[in-house]
């Protein structure tokens, strides 16, 4: 199961365990996977800190971080952060925030205690300026060794830090376009992510998708991503040209996941045909569990969501109240998922779950031998 990009990163399996909690990521690299922490939802100092427990908790695994640089910033100059949040919170159209807690107060979502701010207030994410500081944060911590990018092609000053600093630069894409973007930008792996995979996601399905991206960039290695939850797809990932796998969803129903119970809880009862791409979290489709908040933004006098990362703003109130009251806003919790949450029926350790994918992915690997073994023997 070793490919060439496990040699360059000193792990065992190819499997790359992206998650937005912690431990989560500690456990897959304890595990002989790659963890990569998802940076967006951390303010510059919360991410630190993050980043100083994982050092605790790996030892001297690897490990990987993700940002977010849109390649469309409207934010455009920067400023300072603080100015630019409130200008950005300031100029979200009243219409836009009555409609957001409309939609709470009709599901029956209490309102937050008085003086308490939700994240959408605080924290200024999905946008150039906070990326490059998470960045900075990253490349001062020694088991970071890749640094990867959604939404676009990393900017150039961005990958000649990271590359100066002996790290790797990663880069997720959805369609060939955007992977040959991070060729030229100089990416050192590039994540072709499917329609199938949760959070923000494209419209070409995994397997049209993943032979496509290998051979628009080869010899650059390529992580097939987007629905991948078994081994078995790991090694149909293998065969058309992946050196390993980039998995997301799988990780939410573990022990380890920070999810509230009442998340997981509505997780493990979907089926995969219970997911959509919405633009009602971040302004960028998004593939997340269908529900009334998903439903209310498709109707036709709603507004229309706005682009990131106002529409992030707005929805974090959403959040904010679905973590205060996890049982009062089941019909509206933001489940960001993809299509392999139909696989996701119980809750496991993350270390089981990378020993269950590594024995899965041997046993699909002896049956495509003994076929092909015997189709050899017939001719």
């Amino acid at each position: 199961m070793r490919t060439e990009i496990c040699k360059r990163l000193g792990i065992e399996f190819p499997i790359f365990a992206f998650s937005h909690c912690r431990d989560v990521v500690a456990e897959a690299s304890k595990a002989g996977a790659f963890g990569v922490l998802g940076a967006v939802g951390f303010t510059p100092e919360q991410f630190a800190r993050e980043l100083d427990l994982l050092d605790k908790a790996v030892g001297d695994r690897p490990y990987g971080v993700d940002v977010v640089v849109p390649t469309h910033d409207v934010t455009g100059a920067e400023k300072d952060p603080e100015t630019l949040r409130q200008e950005l919170f300031n100029g979200i159209p009243q219409a836009h925030q009555a409609y957001a807690k409309k939609i709470l107060s009709e599901s029956g979502v209490p309102e937050l205690p008085q003086g308490t701010k939700h994240e959408g207030e605080y924290l200024l994410r999905s946008t150039a300026a906070t990326a490059r500081r998470h960045v900075e944060i990253a490349l001062q911590h020694p088991n970071v060794r890749v640094v990867a990018n959604a939404l676009g092609a990393p900017p150039p000053e961005m990958v000649q830090a990271i590359k100066a600093s002996g790290r790797l630069v990663a880069g997720l894409c959805g369609k060939p376009e955007h992977a040959r973007r991070h060729a030229a930008a100089g990416v050192d792996i590039i994540v072709a992510q499917g329609t199938e995979g949760g959070g923000h996601t494209g419209e070409i399905g995994s397997v049209v998708l993943w032979p496509e991206v290998v051979e628009a960039v080869k010899p650059i290695p390529v992580l097939a991503a987007g629905g991948v939850g078994s081994g078995a797809q790991i090694a149909a990932a293998m065969v058309l040209g992946a050196q390993g796998v980039w998995c997301g969803s799988l990780w939410l129903t573990t022990i380890e996941s920070e999810l509230n119970e009442t998340a997981k809880e509505l997780l493990i009862s979907a089926k995969s045909s219970d997911t959509v791409r919405s633009r009602s979290q971040t302004g960028k489709p998004s593939r997340m569990l269908r529900n009334r908040w998903t439903e209310a933004w498709d109707k036709p006098d709603a507004p229309r969501p706005l682009p990131l990362p106002l529409q992030d703003m707005i929805s974090a109130e959403c959040s904010a109240r679905a973590r205060a009251y996890p049982a009062k806003a089941r019909e509206v919790t933001i489940n960001p998922v993809g299509q392999i949450v139909g696989r996701l029926n119980q809750v496991s350790r993350t270390r089981d779950v990378v020993a269950a994918l590594v024995e899965e992915y041997l046993e699909a690997a002896d049956r495509l031998n003994k076929i092909l073994e015997a189709d050899l023997y017939d001719s």
